[in-house]
């Protein structure tokens, strides 16, 4: 059986660190060139700092829902992201973006981060991550992260770009 690609979903998403030196920076979630979520650190947005998870519905490549959890500031925050990822059901599409500083509560949340094929337990203080994953399959998981605010995380924003094709499987052909 050959799959024929009837429709694309292109996912384009950037993170952010903070910065002492008050520089503006933009994250962001785009779903085939059109905003769908942004915030900013001394910008024009929210500031969303933590973890911000979107699911994404790639078969018609619209925005699901979407959720803050403030890994920076709220000490639970962890735990209700780790718990809400893993209520998913696998073949979810999701993206997950971090804003100024998401390590501080994060702890809990690394499992199951990793488990995605997101491992972001290297990122420190004012550095930053963004992926987008297929649950239960982290071999299809695509990550960009810089570890810290000194230097790397101001100097590149982790950005990421991916395209998920749908197939139109009302065209089989059998190959023999």
């Amino acid at each position: 059986m050959l799959c024929v690609v009837s429709a694309l979903c292109l996912i384009e998403a950037q993170a952010y660190g903070g910065n002492a030196n008050e520089h503006t920076r933009y994250g962001y979630v785009n779903l085939n060139g059109v905003d769908m979520w942004k915030a900013s650190w001394y910008g024009e947005y929210p500031t969303y700092t933590g973890a911000n998870v979107m699911i994404v519905d790639s078969s018609i490549c619209i925005l699901q829902e979407r959720h803050h959890f403030d890994t920076f500031g709220e000490h639970d925050a962890g735990a209700r992201l780790r718990d809400y990822l893993q209520g998913l059901s696998d073949g979810t599409v999701l993206v997950g973006v971090s804003c100024n500083s998401a390590e501080v509560h994060l702890s809990d949340a690394i499992p199951t981060l990793s488990a995605l094929g997101a491992d972001v337990s290297s990122v420190g203080f004012r550095g930053a991550w963004v992926f987008a994953a297929v649950k239960g399959d982290p071999s299809e998981t695509v990550i960009d992260k810089q570890f810290t605010e000194a230097g790397e995380a101001n100097a590149r924003q982790p950005r990421i770009s991916v395209t998920f094709g749908m197939c139109d499987l009302l065209q089989k052909i059998t190959l023999s």
